[in-house]
């Protein structure tokens, strides 16, 4: 998601402590008992933000029998590349965070191997468009938008841009940055957002944007901890999520120094899927299973807001509680078909590339 917003560990441990003491299972029955001597290591391939607390990730361990190793790669993009380039001998045995923006071309490889855990109430409005081998398993959701720093606006005494429109315009010339749509998940969900809202016209739109001094880097770690004003950088408007200003919190904890632009932002979706290898490159089947199912027990979902600064996709999980106040969700958001995006992505980057490269 993404790269992501980590914060408040010590609620989450406490959080966690909690959920152990209490005895609750965190994986489903249908990996209960030891696994296979041979197989008592599953790998985890994430992007570079995936946290969750240690006590969670012990108790898996515990229940399960399966000693949990976790790789981080960098962002959803490289990610889903890398997976791509590694189908025949995997970098591990699952994968978290593959996202609805990159999830087609993964699949169209044949990354995945097919399964379909029960999921719980509400995640089904989540699974991807077309995924009828059940190759990958929605986790996690956010919305990616513009977000502004207002306490920067206020003090230079500007109007904050309040649409996409707007960042075309020279009063805000040199003030945006955006992570790179061909190697970061955000930064295509941006790019996305843009072709739903403009059409055929996109490439204008970004042309104006670059004119206007708009900032391309890697990912979104490098655009929101180095180049945004809130980090200490000096471009007070960047592509983030809906939840981010939750994250921005004065130090009362009452007020946000930011703001999301909730008009034209792109829902995104993190999945979790089983890696397939082939015969030579067997992977852990039955660890990555279980895995999968440990992302959406009740206890991992509850952890995902305050760790991650996503959205669970299970209903009737309690968010933290400013949440309600400052991670305000838009009440509609840009699609983009995943067949289309299937299809378009390639042609959609490389004029994307050409643009940003004048």
């Amino acid at each position: 998601m993404r790269a992501r917003i980590h914060s408040n560990g010590h609620l989450i441990g406490i959080a966690a402590v909690a959920l152990l003491a209490s005895g609750c299972s965190l994986v489903s029955s249908e990996n209960d008992g030891e696994p296979e001597a041979t197989d008592k290591t599953v790998t985890l391939v994430a992007h570079e933000s995936f946290a969750l607390p240690d006590e969670l990730v012990a108790a898996f361990e515990k229940e399960s029998g399966y000693t949990l190793e976790i790789s981080k790669l960098e962002d959803a993009g490289a990610l889903t590349n890398q997976l791509v380039l590694t189908k025949d001998d995997p970098v591990g045995d699952v994968v978290f965070g593959v996202d609805n923006s990159f999830a087609t071309r993964a699949v169209d490889e044949g990354v995945f191997a097919s399964y379909a855990p029960k999921l719980p109430a509400g995640a089904g409005k989540f699974e991807l468009e077309g995924d009828d081998d059940d190759a990958l398993t929605p986790i996690d959701n956010g919305n990616v938008c513009v977000n502004v720093d207002d306490a920067w606006f206020r003090k230079q005494g500007i109007p904050a841009p309040t649409s996409l429109a707007d960042l075309t315009e020279p009063a805000y010339k040199d003030l945006f940055v955006i992570p790179g749509a061909s190697t970061s998940s955000p930064g295509l969900a941006f790019l996305l957002a843009t072709i739903e809202e403009y059409g055929d016209e996109w490439p204008t739109y970004w042309e104006d944007l670059v004119a206007n001094g708009a900032k391309v880097v890697k990912g979104w770690s490098d655009a929101y901890f180095t180049d945004f004003t809130f980090s200490g950088g000096d471009r007070p408007i960047v592509v983030s999520y809906d939840s981010s200003p939750a994250f921005t919190l004065n130090k009362a904890g009452t007020k946000s120094t930011t703001s999301a632009l909730l008009d034209n932002c792109f829902e995104q979706v993190e999945y979790a899927g089983v890696l397939r290898g082939d015969e030579d490159h067997e992977t852990n089947v039955a660890g990555a299973e279980a895995v999968i199912d440990w992302l959406l027990s009740p206890e991992v979902q509850a952890a995902l807001a305050p760790s991650m600064y996503v959205f669970p996709v299970a209903d009737g999980v309690e968010l933290p509680a400013e949440w309600a106040t400052f991670a305000k969700r838009p009440q509609g958001t840009e699609q983009v078909a995943p067949a289309d995006i299937a299809s378009e992505r390639k042609a959609w980057l490389e004029e994307w590339t050409e643009i940003i490269s004048r």
